[in-house]
């Protein structure tokens, strides 16, 4: 697979190679995706660092030449005169400026030409204007005024401003490239995270391969210490395995046979055998990382105002850099063509729009990867901007708030049926459904040993029941509205049902040819985070909705265990979406947790969708968010980290709308009739440079923001 490269304020660029972004002139980054990429050169990091570092070697001496000529000369060697320390201060700088500061003219070209105006048309006019500048005082200084050239006919020269100006730039994209470089270290951690060998068993014989050569189907071996190389199924052995660099829970899992392993996961202490079911990028290591990568590079809404102001901002700082010369030549102090220039200079290297559309994709950036080492997946941006704005969680019951694996705990059977008869009658019809309760009632006749019977003529309604014809008898198993549609009273075992459900029990109720014969108990236990995940979303002002197909008994009494503020009963799955649009017609922002197939159309049409990562693969595609280890700790975990990186990024707009506010006007002079200063170019390019550093180095606190 070939490498990508994008810009971090452009996603929509990609490139097959490094280069510039055509629009903002940055260094396109590259798109991480597999295990190979993450060693590969940060090849702008180093092209800039080379120009750096040789541009210094030029630009120290020049600075400090031209700093003991304008206030100590006493301490440059005697008998140079002004034109030799011109002539040093220009065969010094023009390295620098030409060489060194070669690709920002060059992006500056671009910008022009493409008419993508940005920070480097900036920098090049600002450069540009001190060096040519310079080159007629040194050449022509006749062509000036009489008051700006000193008693031996020379006029000041700026090759050093020129030349530091555009070492600082220089210093400027280092800085800010290594710390962008930062910002995907996450995606890198777990990418690194990645075995490269595995032990296959093959006829009967252990062999060390390469992880490259692992097929579905494959027998593994995974001694104490090894991670695990693929997801798969343990065939045997027994173990605790570390998923924390899946889940970010510390706490290592017990498995055993029949359990689901996780590739790059570590197994602690015993020895497990596996079966590979997913390799390459279908294990869930893969779509984590392209599921992360996907949404460092999407756009958040917010991003839309800044782009915005953006493309005003280039040409409006030229137009004011061109009225501050204008006013500094028409009324500021002698040398006034020298004044101008100056505070024309400072004016275009002061701005710097990078900080401004930096801003909002290097938190995201940031944000997405935190999320991902916590086990949380974001889908994009939106998702994760939108998430600041919920004030309602609306919850499926099953599998969300419970584990989602019910039992069978009960079973009752009317008078003049045979009980054990009754079980493999309801068994053999409940094997055809992929409903959870058919699992619990399939699971509990295997353990009493029973043998499944045929079945014939076998019938869904979905959320309802289900029918189907065993030996020559029509049976019904369902719920009791079910089994009302179908003309049969269930008022002789209602007191018995109604008890079940009180005690937050589900029930099941079986018919044989038209008439009652028993009722089955289950029990889904709720999860044990439930309750103080609930507990925090309340506390963060998140109003909680639940949505249950149980009868309202069921539901309610569940419902009053975890202190949930608004229950619906009975709910059909395609009633669930109609209940998300009721809710947001009234005004409310829902977020909606599920994890079955039922849910997919809800947690589509919820603001924010959050899938279960127990739960299946059209829910989590459905979603915005996916929790990976399914609690719903994971969605106080969300919320808290939309809300600090909605922050940090109204810190940085701030942070680059309030610099240049300031900047510009003090660059172009506006302090210097009050208070004689007049800022420096010099200085206008350390501010610049450091901007964006800045800004990057706001939104990397992310990374360590506790959530």
């Amino acid at each position: 697979m070939s490498a990508s490269y994008t810009c971090p304020m452009h996603p929509e660029i990609v490139e097959n190679k490094p280069g510039t972004c055509p629009k903002c002139g940055m260094a396109l980054e590259l798109i991480i995706s597999e295990a190979e990429e993450v060693v590969e050169k940060n090849y702008a990091l180093d092209y800039m660092s080379k120009r750096f570092w040789i541009s210094l070697f030029f630009s120290f001496p020049i600075f400090i030449v031209a700093m003991l000529n304008d206030l100590k000369p006493e301490y440059l060697p005697s008998g140079l005169s002004t034109l030799h320390i011109q002539w040093f201060l220009f065969l010094f700088a023009s390295p620098v400026v030409l060489w060194g500061g070669c690709p920002f003219f060059v992006r500056a070209y671009e910008s022009v030409k493409t008419w993508n105006l940005n920070m480097f048309t900036l920098i090049a006019i600002g450069v540009g204007a001190a060096y040519t500048y310079s080159l007629v005082a040194l050449f022509s200084p006749e062509l000036f005024p009489p008051l700006m050239q000193n008693e031996d006919g020379f006029v000041h020269v700026y090759f050093e401003a020129a030349a530091v100006i555009t070492s600082l730039v220089l210093l400027g994209q280092v800085l800010e490239l290594n710390a962008r470089s930062k910002t995907n270290t996450a995606i890198k951690t777990l990418l690194n995270l990645a075995p490269k060998k595995a032990h296959r068993i093959k006829d009967g014989i252990e062999e060390e391969v390469n992880i490259k050569h692992i097929h579905v189907g494959d027998i593994l071996s995974i001694k104490p210490g090894e991670k695990i190389p693929v997801d798969g199924v343990a065939i045997d052995g027994k173990s605790n395995v570390d998923e924390s660099m899946i889940t970010g829970e510390p706490i290592a899992i017990s498995k055993s046979k029949g359990d689901s392993l996780i590739g790059a996961t570590i197994n602690k202490n015993g020895t497990l055998k596996m079966k590979a079911e997913k390799i390459g990028s279908d294990t869930m290591l893969a779509q984590i990382v392209h599921m992360v990568s996907q949404a460092q590079l999407s756009r958040a809404p917010i991003q839309n105002l800044v782009d915005k102001v953006s493309s005003y901002f280039v040409p409006a700082v030229v137009i004011f850099a061109i009225l501050s010369f204008i006013v500094w030549y028409i009324f500021g102090p002698e040398p006034r063509l020298a004044y101008a220039v100056v505070s024309a200079v400072a004016v275009l290297i002061i701005a710097c729009p990078c900080a401004l559309g930096l801003a909002t994709p290097i938190s995201i950036m940031v944000a997405t990867g935190r999320a991902a080492q916590s086990g949380i997946l974001i889908k994009d941006a939106k998702t994760l901007e939108q998430m600041e704005k919920v004030n309602t969680l609306v919850v499926d019951k099953t599998g969300t708030l419970t584990e989602g694996k019910p039992r069978m705990t009960s079973f009752f059977v009317e008078d003049g049926f045979d009980k054990t008869q009754m079980l493999r009658y309801a068994a053999s019809l409940e094997l055809s459904s992929e409903h959870p309760l058919s699992e619990a009632v399939v699971n509990y006749a295997k353990e009493q040993d029973l043998s499944m019977l045929e079945l014939e003529n076998f019938n869904s309604v979905t959320g309802k029941g289900i029918v189907g014809k065993i030996e020559g008898k029509d049976v019904a198993v369902g719920s009791e509205s079910f089994l009302h549609s179908l003309g049969i009273s269930t008022k002789n075992i209602s007191i018995k049902a109604d008890s079940l459900r009180q005690k937050g029990g589900g029930v099941i109720f079986i018919a044989i040819d038209s008439k009652l014969g028993g009722i089955i108990g289950l029990e889904d236990p709720i999860k044990e985070t439930s309750k103080q995940a609930l507990k925090d979303l309340r506390a963060n002002g998140i109003k909680m909705v639940m949505l249950s197909g149980d009868n309202e008994t069921t539901a309610n009494t569940v419902a009053d265990k975890l202190g949930i503020d608004e229950v619906y009963a009975n709910v059909m799955p395609d009633a669930k979406a109609k209940i998300i649009t009721k809710l947001q017609e009234g005004g409310a922002v829902v977020a909606m947790a599920g994890d079955g197939i039922n849910d997919a159309p809800s947690l589509a049409q919820a603001d924010v969708g959050i899938a279960m990562g127990s739960g299946t693969d059209v829910a989590i595609e459905s979603a915005g968010v996916t929790l990976v280890k399914g609690d719903l700790l994971g969605i106080v975990k969300v919320l808290k980290l939309s809300r600090a990186t909605m922050k940090n990024i109204r810190e940085n707009l701030f942070f680059a709308f309030v610099y240049n506010s300031l900047g510009v006007p003090i660059a172009a002079g506006v302090l210097y009739p009050f208070f004689g200063i007049l800022l420096s170019p010099v200085i206008a390019a350390t501010a610049m440079s450091f901007s964006s550093v800045s800004v990057i180095v706001n939104a990397l606190r992310l990374k360590n923001k506790k959530i």
